[in-house]
């Protein structure tokens, strides 16, 4: 062979190394991360049933100091939370020490603060399990039962983004009545034999209190988020104006996303993707209202997106979670993480179906768009770099 042969052969053969070579480690980069994604969903799924118990082992702490070190800027939570039980049972059973109307908002609610300290929201059951709110998307009072869900949705998501919630029985009579505020207690009044309260907020009305059954009254206790966190609040992108014949501009503008990734903070961090993370969720639970959202202050755009009152590309860790989650798993899933709470059964096998249903639907846009625009430009790795890339 002559040696120019020979020249441009090794040329060729250099090539296909190369290529076979970036091959190789793209293709084992999405293996290794399928393979983190597929490990960390089976541990979440072991985890899911939690039994409200009071004993927290190998700690002294209280579990009010062991759920304020657990919030970080990209977490509320962690992924491994074996005190969980103990923090539930503790916003389900210590005693109310402080009682005062909810912070400002638009719905009622009830700050409570209990046994060690500790705030948290109290939301009173409006509606029975079954009922259905008639009119635009975002009608009606609070869920609490959706706070409840809400938490575990996104224990299941792995987002670890939304305040711990859990079902509470309180007796108005005896637990808040004693240590409400006078503010809180002239809002009280009695219909039939019931107890109710109308609290103070934007669409509070004494015609329209929340009433017990009895003085038993059920509802959703959020854990207030330490002091050291505070909040910052933002108008979100895709709001809606909340007037009759008048659209936001991303109802009908096509150039809208375009510009909102060119708007600070959703020009560079991870900003934009925890929106559409949150949109995905929002859809999931039936919430239409998200016209804000919160996140840590001072945070630059890179602390998460905070669920509180539960662009074109999205996680691939997010892609391969919904993946695991259709058939049926995502309500089954979800019936087993609620098993434990005080108010169960939290939802009905209605409200789990359309979970299952819209999820569906999620994976059928987001495939669509693969499709069309190819998977490079509608899925977007969001991981740290595997270990043999160090």
């Amino acid at each position: 062979m002559k040696l120019k042969q020979r020249v441009v052969l090794l040329a060729i053969l250099l090539v296909i190394f190369i290529f076979t070579k970036v091959f190789l480690i793209d293709n084992s980069d999405s293996t290794a991360a399928n393979r983190e994604d597929q490990h960390s969903f089976q541990h979440m799924m072991d985890k899911l049933r939690i039994e409200l118990n009071p004993n927290l082992e190998h700690t002294l702490q209280s579990p009010w100091e062991i759920a304020a070190q657990w919030v970080v800027p990209r977490e509320v939570y962690p992924e491994d939370t074996p005190e969980l039980g103990a923090i539930l049972h503790a916003m389900a059973t210590k005693k109310i020490i402080k009682a005062d109307v909810g912070y400002k908002g638009t719905q009622l609610k009830a700050l409570l603060v209990l046994e060690g300290g500790q705030k948290v929201v109290f939301k009173p059951k409006r509606y029975s399990r079954s009922y259905v709110v008639e009119g635009e998307p975002y009608a009606g009072y609070d869920r609490h039962n959706a706070e409840v869900s809400a938490f575990h949705l996104d224990r299941i998501l792995g987002l670890r983004r939304a305040p711990v919630v859990v079902g509470r029985y309180v007796n108005l009579h005896t637990e808040i009545k004693p240590v409400a505020s006078e503010q809180l207690l002239s809002t009280f009044l009695t219909q039939g034999n019931n107890s109710c309260f109308y609290g103070k907020c934007y669409y509070c009305r004494e015609s329209e209190p929340a009433c017990a059954d009895g003085h038993i009254m059920e509802g959703s206790v959020t854990l207030w988020l330490p002091d050291i966190w505070p909040l910052q609040k933002h108008r979100h992108p895709w709001g809606r104006t909340y007037r009759e014949g008048k659209l936001a501009r991303w109802e009908y503008d096509e150039s809208y996303c375009d510009a909102v990734k060119k708007t600070p903070p959703y020009d560079s961090g991870p900003r934009l993707l925890d929106i559409i993370d949150t949109a995905i969720f929002d859809y999931l639970i039936g919430n239409a209202d998200r016209h804000h959202y919160e996140s840590f202050q001072d945070d630059g755009g890179a602390s998460m997106l905070i669920l509180l009152d539960n662009a074109k590309s999205i996680r691939v860790s997010t892609w391969n979670r919904l993946n695991y989650l259709k058939n049926g798993v995502l309500s089954t899933a979800m019936r087993t993480a609620m098993s434990h709470d005080p108010i169960n059964p939290v939802l009905t096998d209605a409200h789990l179906e359309a979970m299952d249903r819209r999820l569906m639907g999620v994976l059928a846009t987001i495939k669509q768009c693969i499709e069309q625009f190819g998977s490079d430009s509608v899925l977007v790795e969001d991981r740290m770099k595997l270990s043999h890339l160090k």
